[in-house]
This record gives structure tokens, C-alpha cells and sequence, in this order.
């Protein structure tokens, strides 16, 4: 048995509407009816989930209808939005050249409970959840049950970025739909991003709901708020995975998209051209949920590995879920996962076969003295790859009083104003990235940091990377019984480091051919059983 239930304000929109419309609803009538659309010189409609229009039988809709219903309900917003106060039901307008409004789309509005029991488990993860589907499939719903569920039940600090007042209705105070959430609302859809800033900010959420991302700008906005360790709720526009990927503006948010050109070797192996698209960072979002219909969901549990099949072009199944269905998945604490995962790991490394002692720090020169960075707006997953590539001598601070220099996002540096006034109190350099693009932050790093591409190594750890990764791989297929296995050629130093690699393992390497061919072959088969 289902255990979703509706309840809605049906009397309060009723209440709004001309008598002539008025005289054809009930409450029976109206149980799976999505919006009453009116326009002047028309029949007014009623339209239905199933897709079903039923024309009412009354007169054509009047100047005076239409102003009948603009009188009782609250002002109409720049996106030509109102709504009904203490309800969820959203009033539209549609205006003549002139300005004039000439026609009504009232949504009804409803609260539904029991959507989000069959992905429960995937919210209580403490994981960020984006929503994916068309319009009137539910996301908005799904967004006001989990606002009550992770206020509520699991006493979490909430926001909600309420733009067109959707998610927790019309009016001063926030419907009790949302629970103990807290709501903040948006003057006009273009400061949505800067209120999502805002509540970060001012208010200190554990999680923030946000309904339709859909600029650039709020993608971006939304990777800042994730990086600060606040679990992100939202929908975006897109019906699927693969429509948000193709997306340019809103790709960022499951990682973004770039292409990348491949090496002769590299493209053969993998079978495919020497162009590829590769997913660029780490996605904004953990989890993200398509809604199929509105009674079922597909989830992807792990965004980056679903982006990286996706764009190579490999089967990916995501689980699917009946909303009226009961799963047997119990919710795990956060202590319950962190454990678990350190088993696993635990697991994992006793496995292996291979233990692996080779660092970046032993074979790549130290460059630059100490420093310590302060970040506002600016990727610190980007920054840590940064540092890293580059083998800096460098650190992310939270505390602005440790910082040596601070780098800012461009883009939020008016949300930023009190870190720039203390960055200048304390003397400090602050620089400023355009994008959180790993070209854009390495340049500004290197910049601040008065670093020359001699002096990164840059070159020699990429090639030395390769190298030891194709060695760590021939170990690996000798140990299980293979062959003499023949490596790339290399230059004398890295040659260097693949035999000391080989030599951790107990076994024998040398070095053969002659000039730019000179390489390794590693011992295996008959030959290393002999010499054993």
C-alpha cells in the first residue's frame, strides 16, 4: 500500500477565482488537476496530470475575469510570478506588448509526503543530491519533503534559496511544509546566485535548497557552497545525465567537460580517436536522482564514475526506484560509513599484491619556500591538484591571519568584501582567478608565487609518472606469470627509477637497445622462475 499523501489549499485558490469558474470545481474534480490556464476570449481549461484538458462549459474569459483574480492575490514579480499567501499555488501571467495582462496559469500547488521514502538512505549520506527531469514531475516536491526530512527528523541546520516561492509558498512566513527549515527568498531570479552565497555566509547551514539551477553562474555559485563542506539539494534544467553533460553552462555541475588530445600510444590502447572528451574536475554533486515519472526514479550514486562512462561510451545502468515501493535499505550514521569505508580500505591495501613506496616528493626537487594561501570562492580541489602538479611548497589556510597571500574568484569578489578588507589590513598580496579552471588557478599560483616553468619539474614528473605507472603494471601481469615484458624507451634517470621499482619486488631487470630505443625489460616467465 502507497504511502504518499496530498493535502493542499484547493478552497483558498478556489476562493480567488471568478464565480462563473468557481461554479465547475470541486474538491473531487480537482485531485489530479496540475493548473486552471485562463486567457481572455478563451474557454478556460483545466489540465491534468494524464495530459487530459477538460474545457470548461462557461463563457469565454473577460477583462473583468482576469482582473478579479489579480485583485486578491499579492503583486506580480519581474518574472511575471504571484502567489497566494499561507499556499504553494504559484500565479502566472502572461502580458500584451503594452503590458497588460491577458492571461492566468494557476498552478496548484500540493504537499505531498512519502515521494522520497525509496531514496532516504542516499539523503541521510550527507551526500549533495541534485535532481534531474521535466517540468511537473515533482522535483520541486521532492526538494520541500527533504527540506522537512533534514531539518526535522535529522536537526540539520537548513536553508532554502527560495526564488519563485515554490517550494515554500507565498508570504513572510515559510509554509510549515518545510518544517523547521528556514527560507530565504530572492528579489528577482537574476540574484539567485548571490543569495545562495549569502546564506552561506550569514547563516551558517549544514544544507542549502535550491531549486532550478540555471545559469552559469549559479553552477558556480552552487561548487563554491559544496567546496565549504555544505550538502547541496537542487534541481537543474536538463531531463537526463546525458542532456546536463552536453550542457556547456551547466556541465560544471557534474564536473564539466574537455577535450583532450592523446598520444599515438595512449589512443590505441584505449581503441578510440586521438580527441577525447574527459570529465575536467570533480563533480558539484555526489548523487544525482533523473525523475523519470512521478512514480519513479533513476539514481546515479556516483556522479564521476557516471560522467566518465558516459562520455567513453560504456553501458551505465543507474539503479531504479518505485516511489510507492519499500525498500530494505537501511540509513547508515556518518560514523557507521566512516568505518565501513575504512574497512574497506583496510581490505583493499591487504590485498594488493603490490605495495608501491615511489612518491612524488622523492624524485621531483623542492622549488620554493613555505606558503600558506587563503582562498575565497576558488576551487580548493582545483588548488590541491595545482599544488600538487606543481610539487609547491604550499598549503590552504583557513585562518586569514596565517595567510601569506590570498587568491579570489573574480566573479564573487563583491561577496567577498570583508575577507579583501582584512587581506589589506594584513598587508597581504591578493590575486584574482577568472574561472576555477585548473589552466586559469595553476597561471595565478605561479604567479603568486614568482614560480617559472623551469623550475616546477613539470615535465620530468608527467614523464616519470607514466613511466612507473607502466612498470607498476608489467610487476604486476611477471607476478601473476607473464613473460619478459619490454617497457617504452626512456631516458637514463627514469630507466633509473623503473629499476629500482622492479628491484622492490624481488626482481630483475635490464636495460636494452640502443640510442632514443634504450628501455627496460623486466624478467618473467621460465627466466624468472630459473633465476628464483
Amino acid at each position: 500500500m502507497s504511502n504518499i499523501q496530498f493535502e493542499n489549499d484547493l478552497e483558498k485558490l478556489i476562493a480567488i477565482l471568478p464565480e462563473k469558474i468557481r461554479g465547475h470545481i470541486t474538491r473531487e474534480s480537482m485531485a489530479d488537476v496540475i493548473e486552471i490556464v485562463m486567457d481572455i476570449g478563451r474557454i478556460p481549461e483545466i489540465r491534468h496530470s494524464s495530459g487530459k484538458i477538460e474545457y470548461l462549459d462557461t463563457s469565454e474569459v473577460t477583462d473583468e475575469d482576469i482582473s478579479y483574480i489579480t485583485s486578491r492575490v499579492q503583486e506580480f514579480t519581474t518574472d511575471n510570478r504571484s502567489g497566494i499567501p499561507g499556499t504553494l499555488h504559484r500565479i502566472s501571467a502572461i502580458r500584451n506588448r503594452q503590458g497588460k495582462v491577458v492571461g492566468l496559469t494557476c498552478r496548484i500547488g500540493r504537499v505531498v509526503t512519502g515521494t522520497i521514502a525509496c531514496i532516504k538512505d542516499f539523503v541521510l549520506q550527507n551526500k549533495s543530491i541534485l535532481f534531474l527531469g521535466r517540468p511537473g514531475v515533482g522535483k520541486t516536491t521532492k526538494l520541500r519533503e527533504i527540506s522537512r526530512l533534514v531539518a526535522d527528523e535529522l536537526g540539520k541546520r537548513v536553508v532554502v534559496v527560495d526564488t519563485s516561492n515554490e517550494i515554500a509558498g507565498d508570504g513572510d512566513t515559510p509554509h510549515p511544509a518545510i518544517g523547521r527549515a528556514r527560507r530565504m527568498q530572492v528579489m528577482q531570479p537574476i540574484y539567485q546566485k548571490d543569495i545562495m552565497i549569502e546564506a552561506v555566509e550569514n547563516h551558517t547551514p549544514e544544507v542549502i535548497v535550491v531549486d532550478e539551477i540555471g545559469t552559469e553562474e549559479e553552477a558556480q555559485a552552487a561548487r563554491t557552497i559544496a567546496e565549504r563542506g555544505v550538502m547541496l539539494i537542487a534541481t537543474a534544467h536538463g531531463n537526463t545525465l546525458d542532456n546536463l553533460i552536453k550542457n556547456p553552462i551547466l556541465s560544471d555541475l557534474v564536473g564539466g567537460v574537455s577535450s583532450v588530445t592523446l598520444g599515438d600510444d595512449e589512443a590505441k590502447r584505449r581503441g578510440s580517436q586521438k580527441t577525447v572528451l574527459e570529465r575536467e574536475k570533480q563533480p558539484t554533486f555526489d548523487i544525482v536522482i533523473e525523475i523519470i515519472d512521478r512514480n519513479t526514479l533513476a539514481v546515479y550514486k556516483n556522479t564521476a564514475e557516471a560522467v566518465d562512462y558516459i562520455l567513453r561510451g560504456w553501458p551505465i545502468r543507474p539503479e531504479i526506484r518505485k516511489v510507492d515501493q519499500v525498500y530494505d535499505n537501511k540509513p547508515k550514521d556518518e560514523k557507521a560509513i566512516v568505518q565501513e569505508k575504512i574497512k574497506e580500505e583496510e581490505e583493499t591495501l591487504a590485498s594488493q599484491k603490490l605495495k608501491f613506496s615511489f612518491s612524488r616528493q622523492e624524485y621531483v626537487k623542492q622549488v620554493k619556500d613555505f606558503k600558506k594561501i587563503y582562498i575565497y570562492a576558488v576551487s580548493r580541489t582545483v588548488l590541491d591538484k595545482v599544488l600538487e602538479r606543481l610539487n609547491l611548497q604550499a598549503e590552504v589556510t583557513r585562518n586569514i591571519e596565517e595567510a601569506d597571500i590570498v587568491i579570489v574568484h573574480k566573479a564573487f569578489a563583491k561577496g567577498g568584501t570583508k575577507i579583501l578588507s582584512i587581506a589589506n589590513d594584513y598587508k597581504l598580496p591578493i590575486y584574482y582567478v577568472r574561472s576555477n579552471s585548473m589552466s586559469q588557478v595553476q597561471k595565478v599560483v605561479k604567479e603568486a608565487l614568482h614560480i617559472t616553468d623551469s623550475e616546477t619539474l613539470q615535465g620530468y614528473y608527467d614523464d616519470a609518472e607514466r613511466a612507473l605507472d607502466e612498470a607498476k603494471a608489467a610487476i604486476q601481469k611477471i607476478l601473476e606469470g607473464a613473460d619478459n615484458i619490454e617497457l617504452h624507451p626512456q631516458n637514463q634517470q627514469i630507466r633509473k627509477l623503473q629499476h629500482e621499482l622492479v628491484e622492490q619486488h624481488n626482481l630483475s631487470s635490464e636495460s636494452i637497445g640502443e640510442g632514443t630505443q634504450r628501455r627496460l625489460r623486466i624478467v618473467g616467465g621460465s627466466d624468472f622462475k630459473n633465476a628464483g
